[in-house]
């Protein structure tokens, strides 16, 4: 660069904290507008001479108060962004880097304003309306596509990346003799990327076959399992982050939950088995749809599987794109080319009726129904333990209800007093029993019945309310 532009700012002082985070949101709005993937912003650099001038800023130990400079940032950006800070020597001096993604599809906003570059200025993106026009028009680029790591030789991606995975699991096809027809067969599947001779790894070649997501500075996006004692968090009993991109890891950390998972001893003709609590299926679904479904955008949480003793809770990073309450009758990939992998490999099912299956496990075991929330910035499934009905709250039984209901229509049927009965283990002569928690589901606005001139409630059916 022969001096600042649109997406790089070089500075030598000037560390306050809140003209850090101005930058950060002009370089991100610069490097969209002009079609870069990202900015920077380098301390140490002196402008037009490039000066090797050095700096005494050390953003990664910097704190606001009690919190780190870097979680602050963060939070006031929005929408979030995953910048990254580098601290290392060159020419004996010190340098501070910020690597920062360019917005996509709206500005990026410090504490609600979005600022620019004009030159080598810093100004309110408010006072350029056609600037600010262009960059909610712009068209987000996939994260999958990105590239986690640039400028790598044929040797160093066979390294890296699990590729006997790749053509076991993934392609289904030999290993090639040669380490070109290796490389050729991960570019047809957009894992590598080759321009101008070299090769980037992209995150999707990263997330899904890394033997070590650490290589790539990606530990945070790689799944955490936690096992508690009791029904709280107050003792841990084990907590373990994996390594492993998510299709190398799939299958070893679904077996490592199942070993985590407790599981009730019955007697069937005369032999003893141990039967899991939870259905192992429905398990591996939640887990491969949170894998999914996250946000990589969304900086500072972990994919986790936490485990107590009377529930599985499975949170990813990031808002849902679809109503939790349409999750069964819903689908709206948020990493479509991760999901097309992970379908092919046989992980995960790609046409919406993941969920379908899991609140049909869910009734085939006799566990409570399957509850979907959000909170802070993360999606959150839980899947409770065995409970009588009698156990239940009102909560937990209208949510079963309206969850029946759902299941019943997407497989083209309808919900009735008895297909209700039989979810429950209602004996018939309690019909009532039934009759009240549709009641209380329809009081809710969840469901209605299908014909409501139907003055027969022996013979009424019942829909979904977006029905």
């Amino acid at each position: 660069m022969p001096k600042e532009n649109e997406y790089v700012e070089f500075k030598d002082s000037n560390h306050k904290p809140e003209e850090i985070g101005k930058r950060l949101s002009a370089l991100a709005n610069g490097a969209a507008l002009i079609g870069q993937q990202y900015g920077y912003l380098v301390f140490g650099i002196e402008d037009t001479t490039h000066q090797v001038l050095g700096t005494t800023f050390k953003p990664l130990s910097k704190k606001i108060g009690n919190e780190d400079l870097e979680l602050w940032l963060s939070r006031m950006l929005s929408p979030r962004i995953d910048f990254r800070v580098f601290e290392f020597p060159f020419q004996d001096k010190h340098i501070a880097l910020f690597h920062i993604p360019a917005a996509s599809n709206q500005p990026v906003l410090f504490q609600n304003v979005a600022y620019i570059r004009v030159g080598s200025n810093t100004k309110p993106l408010r006072e350029y309306p056609e600037k600010e026009r262009k960059l909610w028009q712009k068209p987000s680029a996939e994260y999958e596509l990105e590239f986690a790591l640039q400028n790598v030789s044929e040797a160093d991606v066979i390294a890296l990346l699990d590729t006997q995975t790749i053509f076991d699991g993934l392609l289904k096809t030999p290993y090639p003799t040669t380490q070109a027809s290796v490389i050729e067969k991960m570019i047809a599947e957009k894992l590598v990327i080759r321009s101008n001779g070299h090769y980037h790894i992209t995150n999707l070649g990263a997330l899904l076959f890394a033997k070590d997501l650490r290589q790539f500075d990606m530990e945070r996006k790689a799944p955490r399992v936690i096992k508690y004692k009791g029904k709280g968090k107050l003792h841990t009993e084990k907590d373990q982050i994996g390594i492993m991109g998510y299709a190398s890891g799939f299958l070893r950390m679904i077996n490592y939950i199942s070993g985590l998972l407790p599981s009730n001893e019955v007697i069937e003709t005369a032999i003893r088995q141990d039967v899991q609590m939870y259905p192992p299926l429905a398990v591996r679904e939640l887990v491969a749809n949170a894998i999914i479904h996250q946000d990589f955008r969304e900086k500072g949480t972990y994919l986790t599987i936490e485990i107590y003793d009377d529930r599985i809770e499975i949170s990813n990073p990031g808002l849902p794109t679809l109503d939790p309450i349409r999750f069964i009758d819903g689908y709206n990939a948020r990493n479509t080319l991760l999901a097309n992998i992970m379908r092919r490999m046989g992980f995960c099912e790609e046409k919406g009726s993941g969920i379908d299956k899991v609140v049909s496990l869910c009734e085939i075991f006799q566990l409570p129904a399957p509850d979907f929330r959000t909170s802070q910035n993360q999606t959150i499934v839980l899947l409770f333990a065995h409970q009588d009905l009698n156990q239940m709250d009102r909560k937990d039984k209208i949510r079963a209800c309206y969850q029946h209901c759902c299941l019943m229509y997407v497989t083209n049927q309808k919900m009735t007093n008895q297909s209700l009965r039989e979810r429950f283990k209602i004996e018939e002569h309690n019909y009532s029993i039934a009759s009240r928690f549709i009641k209380e589901t329809i009081s809710e606005g969840l469901i209605k019945p299908e014909n409501p001139d139907n003055n027969s409630r022996k013979y009424m059916s019942y829909i979904p309310y977006w029905a």
